[in-house]
């Protein structure tokens, strides 16, 4: 949390640009703005209504930009600020013009400084807390290692103790944070978020913003809070935005044939091997697929409404030109290259 620890930032500029010696580029995620506001507006807390949290975060991002520029450029370096709503990368162009946009300023030499765009973004358009905007920030720049800074010194077993190695799928449990924290995020948000980066093709840390010297500690090998490591073979761009960026707008219940079939390998889904829908969602909006014992097993893009879908639902051939109109015999409701597999 950096609202009210300007020397945590003087200090993370100092190890950045210790780190830039050798040839490594940087983008950080911040968090702060709505807390700076909210003290430079005089709230006695931080605001719960919509209008006075993005007043906060209009009053509070230019004090946090000013102390990231006055840190960075002390040291020669350039801080650009990049602020995003959940929308900007949900549409596909959108996003890849913030790639394209982020690619410039890597070239350029400059450190973006990202956070979410709160004066303008509601709840349907909010990203949840910075660790999930990270996460799909990873992917954007073709990040090799994403580090999300806490106040605690990594994740926690039952016993209190630290886990080094978190492998891919490992269920345990934590211990809560820091209750002075004052932002959005927790350990299990990280959690989440450290699971979405791994597959993008990063490898995550969650360590301790308290450890002097941590970015260099993480990046020269030593042990420091808890390793994610990369999953397997990295998630192509496009279906990194599938399973983790955009939210889904329904479901389809699948039956066991279709949960067999879809699990095993790289096809699409039909109609046949659908039990129900549920939601309302228009065609090439995200949906959930579920198994019939409620596990979601991946997410797609729907290629038929879900009225349509529906209709469709449990019929394969002539029943579907019947239900739907000729040309409809063959219909895919879930296209391969537009289907993600749950981990």
């Amino acid at each position: 949390m950096l609202a009210d620890q300007d020397s945590l930032i003087q200090r993370l500029a100092g190890e950045v640009n210790e780190q830039r010696q050798h040839r490594r580029s940087f983008v950080l995620v911040s968090s702060g703005a709505i807390a700076l506001g909210s003290q430079r507006l005089g709230y006695a807390k931080r605001p719960t209504e919509v209008a006075r949290l993005q007043a906060a975060a209009a009053a509070g991002q230019s004090v946090l930009m000013r102390r990231y520029d006055e840190a960075f450029a002390a040291l020669g370096m350039t801080a650009a600020q990049v602020l995003l709503t959940h929308a900007d990368l949900a549409e596909r162009d959108r996003m890849n013009n913030a790639r394209n946009a982020f690619a410039a300023l890597l070239d350029a030499g400059a450190v973006p400084i990202v956070n979410e765009n709160d004066t303008v973004s509601t709840e349907e358009l909010r990203f949840g807390d910075n660790d999930q905007l990270a996460a799909m920030v990873a992917p954007l720049v073709d990040a090799d290692l994403l580090v999300l800074l806490t106040d605690v010194d990594g994740v926690m077993d039952e016993r209190g103790d630290r886990i080094s190695v978190m492998a891919d799928g490992q269920s345990i449990g934590t211990v809560a944070p820091s209750s002075a924290r004052v932002g959005t995020g927790g350990i299990a948000s990280k959690i989440d978020a450290a699971r979405k980066g791994s597959r993008s093709g990063a490898d995550v840390v969650i360590a301790p913003a308290s450890r002097v010297g941590v970015l260099g500690d993480i990046l020269s090998g030593k042990e420091v809070g808890t390793l994610f490591p990369r999953a397997g073979s990295p998630l192509r761009a496009r279906h990194h935005w599938i399973a983790f960026t955009l939210r889904p707008r329904g479901a389809l219940l699948l039956d066991d044939g279709a949960v067999k079939a879809v699990t095993s390998g790289r096809v699409s889904l039909l109609p046949v091997g659908v039990l129900g829908v549920r939601g309302a969602f228009g065609a090439g909006d995200p949906v959930r697929l579920m198994a019939p014992d409620g596990r979601e097993i991946g997410r797609g893009l729907a290629r038929l409404s879900a009225p349509d879908a529906a209709r469709a639902a449990g019929k394969k051939g002539d029943e579907l030109a019947v239900e739907l109109g000729p040309g409809f015999s063959d219909q895919v409701l879930v296209h391969k290259d537009d289907l993600v597999l749950s981990d």
